[in-house]
């Protein structure tokens, strides 16, 4: 039986030959992330052309996933977060919960201490 291997240091780097969510779901992360995010910046972050970034984001904005609103050079986009999500599978969970899983969580607020400090 052969031993375990240790993974190298080339499959540790590379990106994965598939992953979970498609790249629409990426693109909109960033974005969710970053809502003036350049759509340059997505492309490389996603590991896809700018041109498929802007593809996806015209995908979004149609079905309603996504608005756009210009300020001056740059675009600000906003979320439809209370929209379902597409799948037949998935449709009972909205937008909102998909970003939930993946956003960073944010530390709560720390509390003001009462009274005096304990010795």
């Amino acid at each position: 039986m052969p031993a375990l291997m240790a993974p190298s240091d080339r499959e540790r780097t590379d990106s994965p030959s598939w992953t979970f969510l498609t790249n629409h779901a990426h693109v909109l992360l960033c974005i969710a992330a970053d809502p003036e995010v350049r759509l340059r910046d997505v492309a490389v972050r996603v590991g896809i052309t700018e041109r498929a970034v802007q593809r996806i984001v015209s995908d979004l904005e149609e079905a309603g996933y996504l608005r756009r609103e210009r300020e001056g050079r740059r675009n600000r986009y906003t979320i439809a977060r209370e929209l379902p999500l597409r799948h037949p599978v998935e449709r009972h969970r909205s937008v909102s919960a998909l970003l939930s899983l993946v956003e960073e969580e944010q530390p709560p607020p720390s509390q003001p201490s009462r009274g005096r400090a304990r010795r």
